[in-house]
């Protein structure tokens, strides 16, 4: 990949007329781009889509330390923020043998980046946790949840989502799995983080812990043990894996999901991509819970939905507090069902 000498600078192309500059200037690296110019962090630590596809991930992940920095996106007009790229699991199927995996519990909580000095979203946004909640983390870069307990996913939402400082921060734990910035196997960022937390002592982070998978019929034993207690799933992490910024088969997700039967009775239109056709499906269980499923449907069937009146099957996670499937995805129309004349 092609790189800047110390002053040395480049142009680049991107959505605006005009191409941006790239710039190096004692190791400090800059774009002219509104992406780059618009984040609040030192000017050391930030980057931008352009300067990673002009040096490369790799060097950028190098220079920033191996964890990049959230970033903003490019659009010509304005700068969107983005998230981090963090480690994300494939779904656990049965063909996968995965004897001697680290097993570990899925945790139905709100995944949190911290970057040494704040918590950040999958997105980019901020999580303004207090001042004596962060004390004691190091300022080096973890992967993580920020958790209540189990079932208690909506009441953890609603406290991270705060702005206002709130002492509600107090019921949760920052539950660390990774240390992004930690070059190794797997093994060895955990070890390192437990060192840091031994050396640190936060009041509210711990480590998740892990163990091994002995097979099977050991992981349907253990999914059954977590489900019955109120917990979400599991997670399978490969061995020896290392950290890979985007989706990766050495993290599986293991979850049981449900089926329910809804009544069809109305529409959203469609938005981007699906403008002009189905959006989702305004649906009803048999119950009178009303809630849309927007995922699932392909593109002959967000043509051609089902009519009002079709009982369709939905696949979902869980039942929410108010009675809602969560994360509903449309399975089939249900023909062996009858609809109303």
């Amino acid at each position: 990949m092609p790189d800047l000498k110390d002053s040395e600078s480049a142009e680049v192309q991107g959505s605006a007329a005009k191409p941006y500059i790239l710039k190096n200037v004692g190791g400090v690296y800059s774009c002219s781009c509104p992406a780059w110019r618009n984040q609040s962090l030192g000017i050391e630590r930030r980057t931008c889509k352009h300067l990673r596809q002009f040096r490369g991930e790799a060097a950028e992940r190098e220079r920033l330390g191996q964890f990049l920095a959230p970033v903003t996106q490019d659009t010509g007009k304005e700068s969107k923020a983005v998230g981090p790229s963090l480690l994300l699991a494939e779904t656990w199927t049965a063909d996968v043998d995965v004897k001697g995996w680290w097993l570990s519990e899925k945790l139905d909580g709100v995944r949190a980046y911290w970057d040494g000095r704040q918590f950040l979203s999958r997105q980019g946004n901020q999580f303004f946790a207090p001042d004596w909640y962060t004390a004691g983390l190091p300022n080096k870069p973890l992967d993580g949840e920020l958790w209540l307990g189990r079932k208690a996913f909506q009441r953890t939402v609603s406290i991270v989502r705060r702005q206002d400082v709130s002492q509600l921060w107090r019921e949760l734990r920052f539950l660390i799995f990774d240390a992004p910035a930690c070059s190794g196997v797997f093994e060895n960022r955990l070890a390192y983080v437990e060192r840091l937390l031994k050396s640190h002592r936060p009041a509210f982070a711990s480590v998740v812990h892990h163990y091994h998978c002995r097979g099977s019929e050991h992981l349907e034993d253990e999914l059954e043990r977590i489900v019955a207690a109120g917990g979400e799933g599991l997670m399978l992490r490969q061995p020896g894996s290392r950290y890979e910024p985007n989706r990766s088969s050495t993290l599986l997700k293991v979850k049981r999901f449900q089926d329910a039967e809804a009544r069809v009775i109305g529409y959203q239109p469609g938005t981007g991509r699906h403008k002009g056709r189905l959006g989702a499906l305004l649906v009803q269980l048999l119950d009178g819970t009303e809630f849309a499923v927007g995922t699932g449907f392909t593109d002959a069937e967000r043509e051609n939905p089902p009519p009002v009146g079709n009982v369709i099957t939905v696949r979902f996670q869980e039942l929410t507090d108010r009675g809602v499937p969560r994360f509903p995805s449309f399975v089939r129309v249900r023909t062996d069902v009858q609809q109303p004349v």
